[in-house]
């Protein structure tokens, strides 16, 4: 992680959704922390990171998610140069069985 945004305070929050144990347990306290705007947008570029790995075009994925052409270039940037998390959840999410 940049050294940047590793703080204690955002150590701090991911300890807490670590404790989440379900979708319901997720939807709640993402509703208390996000505005419905912040939540939005995470989902959107979660979206759009699905879609460009099914190869799907910017403009079917503009016109699907209503995402700006800098939106999904960023989200492709973090697929490509990033961390990995995006296909490491990918992989995790085909593995579960559906709830």
């Amino acid at each position: 992680m940049n050294k940047k945004i590793k703080t204690e305070s955002l150590d701090f929050l991911f300890d807490a959704i670590l404790c989440l144990k379900d979708r319901q347990e997720c939807q709640l306290f993402f509703q208390d922390i996000c505005t419905v705007n912040e939540l939005l947008s995470l989902s959107q570029r979660f979206e759009v990171a699905a879609m460009l790995r099914e190869r799907r075009t910017y403009l079917e994925i503009a016109e699907k998610t209503g995402a700006s052409t800098a939106t999904i270039s960023r989200v492709n940037r973090s697929l490509n140069y990033g961390n990995g998390s995006y296909d490491l959840v990918f992989e995790r999410m085909q593995q579960k069985p559906e709830a």
